[in-house]
């Protein structure tokens, strides 16, 4: 390999020791800037073609672009793209050094300080005007050059394709001694999720508001888990069948759900799922009793806790399930999860909602919020926030009894990092309403 570097460079530089002395400067001067701006193009033809976004080349080349498939084709065998750039490049500034040898010699002599010191000027410009100012051009414009570049070196590396397999044979055979692979493997994945995410955050100013929201929340899908995002069991609306009829008949005709959970006593004793929709026309009807409204019960779909939310929304699809009740491992049920619940987390807040039940969260003139204890911990960081830990119990009434260890009365407070929380109504052994003050810490007293 080294000797025929060695020939290549001999036979360039021999190139210009023929060239007439005797030729005017101007001549001289046009071929040495000539060389030197072909040493330019090959500089950024490199960092061009290296730099271009290649998911932006496929996307034109699916198009029809041929320019686009063109400079693809040249990235798929970076061995021999790169071969020909180095080559033509080195080949190019080692005429150049040799030319203006020649020319300080012819004019200044032959002494050891007029070749160093036309050592010196070649390299400060071809540092300067062949290799950072074009690299820097072909950095910052590589998806628009890479497009013309195809059409250039297509060609050129078709035609010195022996000379290129023969100097990239040795490179093979090195890369080989030294464990690497001349390409990488083709099942190698091109972009982790923690690089998309990435990508997905630096492109905003391309992607509308709400579209890069629905993305950013896609990635968080598969870190929650479905309890994070549950109807407590404490908050679900269950229709009791050991109620009387009458109060029976009314729950059902003025549920707020499509679906109910149909239990005796507890929901620890589910019977089943009732659709509403399918008794509403019969709830008044003489002969329609208990064991009718059993027979239009869907058997209960339950979920393991722990469950990943994007995993969930699979098993969703797959089992034609609307919603699920979370199970711990022994199997007691700790809440509800609908499909709806998830969609939210991806889309954000439906536009309806509950009768009287806010949509959003804001803070008041005094910077302070009235709060359900039933509210999800992730829906208040999210509305007002807040960084609330999320590693322990998910609703806000679970954080407070946590760290109290009991039911607190009416009137305690605790604090949460930037904001204090103050208990206003307990009901049940759990906290109803809270408020939640924003602390000016920072503020001068």
């Amino acid at each position: 390999m080294t000797e025929c570097l060695a020939f290549l460079i001999v036979l360039i530089s021999s190139l210009f020791t023929i060239i007439p002395l005797d030729l005017p400067l101007s001549i001289l001067i046009v071929t040495l800037i000539a060389l030197l701006a072909l040493s330019a193009f090959f500089s950024m033809s490199e960092t061009a073609m290296m730099a271009a976004n290649r998911y932006k080349l496929k996307h034109l080349a699916q198009k029809g672009h041929l320019g686009a498939k063109l400079a693809l084709a040249l990235l798929e065998h970076t061995d021999r793209l790169l071969g020909v750039i180095l080559l033509g490049n080195n080949l190019v500034n080692t005429g150049a050094a040799t030319l203006v040898s020649l020319i300080a010699i012819e004019f200044f002599g032959s002494d050891k300080w007029t070749l160093g010191a036309a050592t010196l000027l070649i390299t400060f410009i071809i540092l300067v005007f062949s290799e950072i100012t074009p690299k820097i051009i072909g950095a910052a414009y590589a998806d628009r050059i890479s497009l013309i570049l195809g059409f250039l070196f297509t060609p050129l590396i078709r035609g010195l394709y022996p000379l290129i397999w023969f100097v990239n044979l040795f490179v093979d055979v090195l890369l080989r001694l030294l464990g690497l692979s001349l390409r990488p493997a083709a099942d190698a994945p091109k972009l982790t999720p923690e690089e998309l995410r990435t990508l997905v955050m630096e492109s905003r100013e391309l992607i509308p508001p709400t579209h890069g929201a629905i993305l950013m929340n896609l990635f968080d899908l598969g870190k929650i888990a479905v309890e994070d995002i549950m109807t407590p069991r404490g908050a679900l609306e269950i229709l009791d069948l050991d109620l009387p009829r009458d109060e029976i008949r009314a729950r059902i005709e003025t549920s707020f759900h499509a679906r109910l959970p149909v239990c005796r006593e507890s929901v620890s004793q589910l019977l089943g799922v009732l659709p509403v929709r399918r008794v509403l026309l019969r709830l008044h009807e003489a002969d329609f009793g208990e064991k009718e409204l059993q027979e239009h019960l869907v058997e209960p779909y339950y979920i393991p806790a722990g469950t990943p939310l994007f995993a969930q929304l699979g098993f969703f699809q797959e089992t034609r399930q609307r919603l699920g009740f979370v199970v711990d491992e022994y199997g007691e049920i700790l809440g509800l999860v609908t499909l709806e619940d998830i969609i939210k987390e991806v889309v954000g807040e439906f536009t309806t909602s509950l009768p009287g039940a806010p949509r959003t969260l804001a803070w008041d003139a005094e910077d302070a919020v009235l709060v359900e204890g039933s509210r999800l911990l992730r829906d208040l960081n999210r509305m007002l926030g807040l960084r609330l830990p999320l590693d322990g119990p998910k609703t806000l009434n679970g954080l407070i009894l946590e760290r109290f260890e009991d039911i607190p009365e009416v009137g305690v407070s605790l604090k949460f990092g930037e904001v204090a929380i103050e208990v206003i109504q307990t009901q049940d052994r759990s906290v109803k309403t809270a408020r939640i003050q924003r602390l000016h810490l920072h503020n001068p007293p």
